[in-house]
């Protein structure tokens, strides 16, 4: 219940309009504002023209929809259709409302409704309507509202065209704005500056760099729009460097935009020396060159970055974090997270949780990812979004096949990517059928499968061994969907294939790719001549990897198996000689399994795990257990068929 805490003072009696204006920016709810809505009727405030108008002008660039919703109506019931159609004032306030506001269109049915009822229209109202129509993509509504502001005189104001050069450059529509400036009388330093923007966004740098030059005054963001263009491209970094060497005057921005385009070119020496430089830093600049180091796989160098910062928002927490889980230290992600869940200043948002739950992914630690699920459910946090995508991601590659299909099978909204996740996760795990399944679901709900579903559902088919399901999807893909296949896909088939033994027609598809295939499509088919002996196909194959990927120890070695598989033992010395020669090691093979909440990696011929003697002991004795089975199976085997001789010959 909303209390008016001045009601019963002596100076503000209820009776005084006061205290209604001062309570009800408070408002938070449709019921709050009904509340105070029926105390003004029944108080008649509502019938004071000049108290209306203040409490219109009070709630309608409030950032709560029930206030800005209370305001239009008691402008509309009070106010628009009266004799104040001289001055447009209000009517601006609720332009401003639309055009500013989450429903920009409504602005045009404003501009209309102005037009109808004689209310005369200024040019603040053309400039609030040409803003909602750029920020919705209107370019059409745009073109009649400029035809408008000749008819009403106002075509050769600058402020107004600079507006419509602002609206066709944001539409993507360059050249219409190129010539509406052509044809101004008078442009001022914006009008070179939307410009400018518009050609740099298009990437057409060097238009933009004739217009710099004739430009006869400049400001801050001419200057840092032209250097914003350059450093787009690897070979602009050199002139976007000469710019901002030259400029009068820099700003953060300046310098930001330079480290930017220094860090994304890979020219991160020469990030540290204009970081180093700074007069003064914001967090942009320090997220930047954490990004920077960690994309260079250089972490220890962002964390003494991160440490370093005078201060840290959840944007440079967020940023340390993802870094971490890029580089595989999950860990370390995971201790910034507790770390700004004990900090008061700092709070977690979606993209923190999001990180979070592909750490815990990447580490297989399902109890800490149901923790994080369960604190999602009580916060309320909805998984219409990546939230949800995320915790059935996470379950599925922790081996929490049924947690997945439960979060899925909960998410109310469903879009592809929680498809994509949940038939990855059914691929994973070997479901092959379930995930065909969901495809067809998919079509039924009218849900457009993209080509990472695909990707999804011929691994799914390929690992269970589905041939016929795989061909229909590869088919549907193509002639169905429109999706030209990608390298994925065809290696996807290839392996299918190549599994079920159908050697020649995997050769054959290779060869038909209109992309080029890679060194895994052609391991695949080599694997698949291995287990099938198949020579002919296999050995120029092998050849040739040899000597496109000379560095890859993982040809030599199929080649050396399929020559040992054919007893060709002084091949195999050859190829082994030629690998020790290049110092070519195989990558041992690995596993990890988490007991306890901890996760436990073996690799082949690993010593260094602490329970290694205990796992040992273990397996030898499994060995030993499996050796005395076997003894056992043989000798039953054998008492049966002495019992059956015996039985045939009395």
């Amino acid at each position: 219940m909303l209390v008016c805490a001045t009601s019963c003072s002596s100076h503000q009696p209820w009776a005084s309009p006061i205290p209604t204006l001062t309570t009800l920016p408070k408002c938070t709810t449709a019921e709050h504002v009904n509340q105070l809505h029926a105390r003004m009727i029944t108080t008649g405030f509502l019938k004071n023209p000049s108290l209306t108008a203040k409490l219109v002008l009070s709630c309608i660039s409030s950032p709560r929809e029930p206030l800005v919703e209370f305001a239009r109506y008691v402008f509309f019931k009070h106010h628009a259709f009266r004799d104040f159609r001289d001055d447009p004032f209000l009517w601006n306030a609720l332009l401003r409302s639309h055009s500013h506001g989450c429903d920009p269109r409504g602005a045009i049915v404003l501009l209309c409704l102005m037009i109808e009822n004689g209310v005369r229209v200024d040019g603040y109202s053309f400039s609030l309507v040409l803003k909602a129509c750029a920020r919705v993509g209107l370019v059409r509504e745009g073109m009649q509202v400029y035809g408008l502001l000749w008819k009403m005189n106002f075509g050769s104001d600058v402020f107004l065209q600079n507006c419509l050069i602002g609206l066709f450059v944001r539409c993507g529509c360059v050249e219409l704005a190129r010539q509406l400036f052509d044809r101004m009388a008078d442009r001022d330093v914006v009008s070179y500056n939307s410009m400018i923007d518009g050609y740099v966004k298009c990437g057409a740098v060097e238009r933009a760099r004739e217009l710099f030059d004739s430009m006869e005054e400049r400001n801050l963001i001419t200057w840092n729009s032209m250097i914003g263009g350059y450093v787009r491209w690897e070979e602009g970094v050199e002139f976007a460097w000469s710019l901002f060497v030259k400029m009068p005057e820099k700003d953060l921005v300046s310098w930001n935009t330079m480290i930017d385009g220094c860090v994304k070119n890979g020219r991160m020496e020469d990030a540290r020396v204009l970081f180093d430089e700074m007069p003064e830093r914001d967090s942009v600049s320090w997220v930047t060159m954490i990004d920077g180091y960690v994309k260079l796989g250089d972490v220890l160098a962002a964390r003494r970055l991160f440490d370093e910062m005078p201060s840290r928002d959840v944007i440079s927490c967020n940023s340390m974090m993802a870094g971490y889980v890029q580089n595989g230290c999950c860990i370390e992600a995971l201790k910034i997270f507790y770390d700004m869940k004990r900090a008061t200043n700092v709070v977690p948002d979606d993209t923190t949780l999001l990180i979070v739950i592909t750490a815990f992914a990447q580490l297989g630690h399902v109890e800490d990812g149901v923790v994080i699920h369960h604190y999602l459910m009580d916060k309320g946090y909805s998984l219409n979004g990546k939230l949800g995508v995320a915790l059935i991601d996470m379950y599925s590659k922790c081996g929490s096949i049924d947690n997945a299909i439960s979060v899925f099978e909960n998410v109310e909204q469903k879009c592809v990517d929680h498809w994509n996740a949940m038939i990855g996760g059914l691929a994973i795990h070997g479901m092959g059928l379930m995930a065909f399944d969901f495809l067809m679901e998919m079509g039924r709900l009218s849900v457009i499968p993209d080509d990472i579903t695909f990707i999804g559902v011929l691994s799914a088919c390929r690992h269970a061994g589905m041939l016929k399901e795989g061909l229909i999807c590869f088919e549907l893909m193509q002639k169905v969907y429109n999706l030209e296949p990608k390298v994925q896909h065809y290696g996807c088939m290839v392996d299918m294939l190549s599994r079920a033994g159908h050697i020649e027609e995997a050769k054959k598809l290779i060869e038909e790719m209109p992309v080029e295939p890679n060194d895994v499509i052609w391991k695949t088919l080599l694997s698949a001549c291995q287990n099938y002996e198949n020579f002919s196909i296999g050995e120029p194959i092998a050849q040739q990897l040899t000597q496109l990927y000379s560095c890859s120890p993982s040809s030599y070695v199929l080649l050396s198996n399929i020559y040992a598989s054919l007893g060709m033992w002084d091949n195999v010395k050859r190829v082994r000689t030629e690998m020790k020669e290049r110092q070519l090691k195989k990558i041992p093979g690995c596993s990890w399994i988490e007991l306890g909440g901890i996760v436990h990696q073996f690799s082949v011929q690993d010593r260094t795990h602490p329970q290694q003697f205990s796992k040992t002991k273990v397996c030898s004795d499994m060995a030993y257990a499996s050796k005395i089975v076997m003894v056992l199976l043989i000798w039953q085997k054998l008492q049966a068929e002495a019992l059956a001789l015996a039985e045939a010959l009395y």
